[in-house]
């Protein structure tokens, strides 16, 4: 037992002959336009693998469970995990896959009825669903509280990662946040205030920041009830805080167009501009330790894709310490194809932002409580 008090996979004891219920997170992205689902990334697949050929060259039987997309509590065709299942026994032959959780009602709330029908049959539970681990939900919270326990080596990773850049970052710590609302990160903003050395903002979220040094942004994306909040950190923290010093967008008329930090009436900013980008990048080159979570703009349109592409290409440079945390910006670090070149790419964006903020999980605390914990 480590002294986190959460039980790992050799605290499960002997598992030959077992049946281990793994919970996953293989909320893969799928590409519907041919009428059968494909899957586009398997990467939160593969991710699992290492936890189930663990738990199978111990001898256990292992059974895995997982959610997709967000089905209304029913069975429904579109979220089936066939296409998931399909691909695991490609990777690893002999491993079973119930159907998706979400297709009962009981998964969200937690039902009493639905635990024990996911554990019926089951001697063991790991739970390897880091991106799924910041919600009480029945297959992340509910078998810790009646069978031997352990996190997954994934959810194991996840938890050394994360809890290491709170607690004992290599400094200069940089952290990139970009994305369109501060308010979803306003926790994590404050918590990582309190360790890095310098916060980089992009994406949306700068504009409320502009609004708040009162700076005109045009008709850019901005929260109206967050820039009080901006000039309180501002006025906190502004010595660490660096806000972009140009923006790319369009103009009243539409037209593709490149700002200062003052947009004229009707421009709209989508993306960090070229010196921003530059200045971004080398905040992060010297740097001992980097967490970017969220784009610098709208990468999925080439036009405005250039700032988050810059900010990629420095983190994956960076002789540092390397995490990038999950949703978007992992999404496009496999788009520019760097995902190859981070220390580590977290399988949950909400989840990462919420172990930076609180420093625990509801899935980790389950685990504690396990009756081998």
């Amino acid at each position: 037992m480590a002294s986190d008090g959460i039980p790992r996979l050799d605290d499960l004891g002997d598992v030959n002959g077992r049946r281990v219920l793994v919970r996953c997170d293989f909320n893969v992205p799928l590409d519907r336009s041919g009428g059968r689902p494909v899957i586009t990334d398997d990467f939160r697949i593969r991710a699992a693998l290492p936890t189930i050929e663990w738990l199978r060259s111990r001898g256990a039987s292992v059974v895995c469970a997982s959610h997709l997309g967000r089905p209304k509590g029913s069975p429904d065709p579109a979220f089936s995990l066939e296409p998931v299942r399909e691909r695991l026994a490609e990777l690893v032959p002999g491993v079973d896959l119930i159907e998706n959780v979400r297709f009962n009602s009981g998964e969200t709330s937690n039902d009493p009825a639905y635990v024990a029908e996911l554990i019926e049959g089951i001697d063991a539970y790991v739970n390897d669903a880091f991106g799924a681990s910041h919600r009480a939900h029945a297959s992340i919270v509910g078998p810790p509280a009646k069978l031997p326990s352990a996190m997954g080596l994934l959810l194991q990773r996840e938890v050394e990662v994360l809890l290491g850049l709170r607690d004992h970052p290599k400094h200069p710590f940089v952290a990139v946040l970009g994305g369109a609302k501060i308010s979803d990160k306003l926790g994590v903003v404050d918590a990582l205030l309190g360790v890095v050395d310098r916060l980089v903002i992009g994406g949306a979220m700068c504009f409320t920041f502009f609004a708040a040094q009162g700076k005109p942004i045009g008709d850019s994306l901005f929260e109206p009830d967050q820039v009080d909040t901006c000039r309180r950190l501002l006025s906190e923290h502004g010595d660490r805080i660096v806000l972009p010093e140009d923006i790319v967008g369009v103009d009243a008329t539409g037209a593709y167009a490149t700002f200062g930090t003052r947009l004229p009436d009707g421009a709209k900013g989508f993306d960090i501009g070229p010196g921003s980008a530059a200045a971004f990048s080398d905040e992060i080159a010297e740097a001992r330790t980097v967490f970017w979570n969220g784009p610098m703009g709208m990468f999925e349109d080439e036009r405005f894709a250039a700032g988050t592409r810059t900010v990629a290409e420095a983190v994956a440079a960076c002789r540092g310490f390397t995490v990038v945390g999950g949703g978007d910006s992992a999404a496009a670090l496999a788009q520019f194809r760097l995902d190859d070149e981070v220390d580590h790419v977290s399988t949950g964006g909400g989840a990462s932002l919420e172990l930076l903020e609180l420093g625990d999980l509801p899935g980790l605390a389950a685990l504690r409580g396990a009756p081998n914990a």
